[in-house]
């Protein structure tokens, strides 16, 4: 069956008509993973309903060619696609019917790089045009170095946590923290000391009056 078809095709190609394919971009950049979505835009003088539209596309590697989809009279022959590209490629039906093939490309694979080919015959004869898709690997983020500090050895040294590699800083605030602390109580202490002389001196110079203000013995005695 599928032999039958792509002789049909490939007979049928020969046919000269006015229907013009076209691409909206000739090559394509994807990354492993990822979507992507691949146009050929279309035209033709007749008017023509979904059902008489014909669709085959394939992607043709170094090994052989591998079919995506063969839309044939608004049906798609699932039958015949490659395994590989089961569940991955759909196409958008209403765009079709404006004249656009909309190719939906998801979860790509680096292998899925190649010449995508597609063929379009909506009864005025077949065209086609090609574009290329280029899937690059995915890159892999390293995960991040965690120092070993449980040696001790001269690499746990130069290569220790930040808290370490910024130990002198945190010293230099401890130190000045203490002076500051140190310079507070020296300040408290000389105004205590002050305070208990000022109060001393005004007690020794109050003692005579005291005296002074004091009744006499014998006037206690009457």
């Amino acid at each position: 069956m599928i032999c039958s078809i792509l002789l049909l095709i490939t007979l049928t190609s020969c046919v000269s008509g006015p229907l013009v394919v076209d691409v909206t971009q000739s090559s394509y950049q994807a990354v492993e993973n990822h979507d992507v979505t691949l146009e050929w835009i279309f035209k033709t003088t007749t008017d023509g309903s979904f059902k008489s539209i014909r669709i085959f596309c394939e992607i043709i590697t170094t090994l052989r060619p591998f079919i995506l989809f063969y839309l044939r009279q608004g049906v798609e022959i699932s039958g015949i696609q490659d395994k590989r590209f089961a569940g991955r490629v759909k196409f958008d039906k209403d765009a079709v019917r404006e004249g656009r093939l909309r190719l939906h490309m998801s979860r790509l694979r680096t292998d899925d790089s190649g010449l995508y080919s597609c063929r379009v015959n909506t009864g005025d004869g077949w065209s086609s045009r090609d574009c290329y898709l280029n899937v690059t690997a995915e890159r892999v983020r390293p995960k991040p170095e965690t120092p070993n500090t449980s040696s001790g050895g001269r690499d746990a040294s130069t290569t220790g946590s930040p808290s370490q590699a910024e130990s002198p800083g945190w010293i230099g605030l401890y130190c000045g923290l203490g002076l500051i602390v140190a310079g507070t109580l020296l300040g408290v202490c000389y105004y205590l000391c002050r305070k208990h002389s000022l109060i001393h001196s005004q007690s020794t110079e109050l003692d005579p009056v005291i005296h002074s203000l004091e009744p006499d013995p014998v006037i206690l005695s009457l």
